[in-house]
């Protein structure tokens, strides 16, 4: 699992590749709370290149949310394939996460 971030339109873009799993999901946790500013408002995590995510990965995703959320700022996900948005609907997180199916729509969702 590889993260890179950059911004884009005020927005703190984060987008994971390969597996998230037990193995490295606390790495991500840490990698993700390591980019986060303080000053950060919005952040995405675009999901496009992530091919498969374990329970520990939607944990790690669920904290970040919650931190996000303590701090007032907008979180979202985007661009997740049909078998990781599966993952995230049967596990209800999809109800709790603001899901968008592109990055260009989580912006217009999260900037304007």
């Amino acid at each position: 699992m590889d993260l890179k971030t950059s911004q884009e339109q005020g927005a703190l873009v984060a987008a994971p590749q390969g597996r998230i799993d037990g193995l490295n999901a606390h790495d991500f946790q840490e990698a993700l709370k390591a980019a986060i500013g303080d000053d950060d408002k919005v952040v995405i995590i675009d999901f496009g290149a992530v091919t498969y995510i374990s329970s520990a990965g939607l944990r790690a995703t669920l904290v970040t949310a919650k931190l996000l959320r303590e701090r007032k700022a907008a979180f979202s996900l985007c661009a997740l394939s049909d078998p990781i948005r599966e993952i995230f609907s049967v596990s209800g997180f999809d109800k709790i996460i603001d899901i968008h199916p592109s990055k260009e729509a989580a912006l217009a969702a999260t900037t304007s």
